[in-house]
């Protein structure tokens, strides 16, 4: 598919910096400017001089001046280079020895609407292309995406909820999952590492395991919590490696992306964490977790993963707070999504305070 990139062009005075014959035999004329998806999805500047010069200046407007982009060799005094497509209009000009083509504004064109909705474009300009989504609008919990987690607890030894698949914990209404917390008089057991044995508390949670596995890209999830000060809930929006590629490695080497935990602990907070080898360090805030990922409780907020093989970011909001550009092996392969409510441990354990809570997600949705 193709998609056009508007151009402005607008006529600049030459500027001559040479003597009469030398600026008439380096004068630049632009030709033309373009971009296409099927490619790169990077637009291209090109055009023809009419002296003998074998090189032009590219440059692009930026912070009120003309700044120098790249050097591009001339083939039979013709030139072509490729440009970076921002997130905003960028103006170019091409240049000889003190003289300059017209300037030519190239507006980035928002890539096409897709399943994930409306089409978002990556920093190089080129379209995410949507690979996962669930609104969530069909009135039940889609098992063909998703697999309800019912071998997992989580909290404090005593004040552990074991997780169960039941409409009571699971639902799909009004567009949205719901995931809840609640309190049963007939005592559950389950047993998941230190925590074992019968608990009056159940949570439903929900993971696309060996359904959907994505290695790199973009995932989001747009998710509101339960309004609380008091401490006990815990909520996550989670990668986990994919068991169908084996690994020796173990946890924590063997790597785990946090996107969102909040606890009702710290209700204006949603704390990302990278489990990796950086493990044995502790908490390294600005490397594998950050306490600066503002989000208040109650509320709707979403939270963004940007993945790559040399960096990943996490967005609350849209705003940036926690960049990792460790490379580390442990996120080089395909991971599962996870979304699960349940209760607090450590500074967090549920104190009977903290209404038993519901995790509500609008959607869910993944780009490569």
């Amino acid at each position: 598919m193709r998609f056009l990139v508007a151009l402005v062009v607008s006529m600049l005075g030459a500027v001559a910096l040479g003597t009469p014959a030398e600026a008439a035999s380096t004068r630049v004329t632009i030709i033309s400017a373009s971009a296409r998806t099927t490619t790169s999805g990077i637009p291209v500047l090109t055009g023809r001089i009419n002296g003998s010069s074998s090189t032009v200046r590219i440059e692009a407007y930026r912070y009120g001046r003309w700044v120098l982009v790249k050097k591009v060799r001339t083939w039979n005094r013709a030139y072509r280079a490729t440009l970076k497509v921002a997130s905003t209009s960028i103006t170019w000009r091409a240049g000889v020895a003190g003289r300059y083509s017209r300037s030519v504004t190239v507006a980035a064109a928002r890539p096409p609407s897709d399943a994930c909705g409306v089409g978002r474009a990556k920093a190089d300009g080129t379209p995410w292309r949507c690979t996962f989504v669930d609104n969530f609008s069909s009135g039940a919990l889609d098992r063909t995406k998703w697999v309800p987690q019912s071998a997992f607890a989580m909290g404090s030894p005593g004040t552990h909820t074991c997780y169960v698949d039941d409409p009571s914990t699971i639902q799909v209404a009004d567009g949205k999952l719901h995931l809840s917390v609640r309190k049963v008089a007939t005592p559950v057991s389950c047993d998941f590492g230190d925590l074992a044995g019968p608990t009056n508390y159940v949570s439903g949670g929900v993971m696309s395991y060996h359904l959907f596995s994505q290695q790199y890209g973009r995932f989001e999830a747009r998710i509101k919590n339960t309004a609380t000060t008091a401490p006990g809930l815990h909520e996550a929006f989670w990668l986990w490696p994919d068991d169908r590629y084996p690994s020796t490695a173990v946890w924590p080497y063997a790597g785990e992306i946090d996107i969102s935990e909040t606890y009702s602990s710290y209700p204006g907070l949603s704390i990302p964490f990278l489990h990796y080898s950086a493990d044995a360090l502790g908490n390294l805030v600005g490397v594998n977790t950050a306490w600066n990922c503002a989000a208040a409780r109650g509320v709707w907020n979403v939270y963004t993963l940007e993945w790559t093989a040399s960096k990943i970011q996490i967005f609350v909001n849209g705003k940036l707070c926690l960049t990792n550009t460790s490379g580390d092996t442990a996120f080089m392969k395909p991971y599962i999504m996870a979304l699960t409510q349940g209760l607090g441990a450590a500074g967090n354990v549920y104190d009977g305070r903290a209404p038993l809570g519901t995790m509500s997600v609008d959607y869910v949705r993944v780009w490569k």
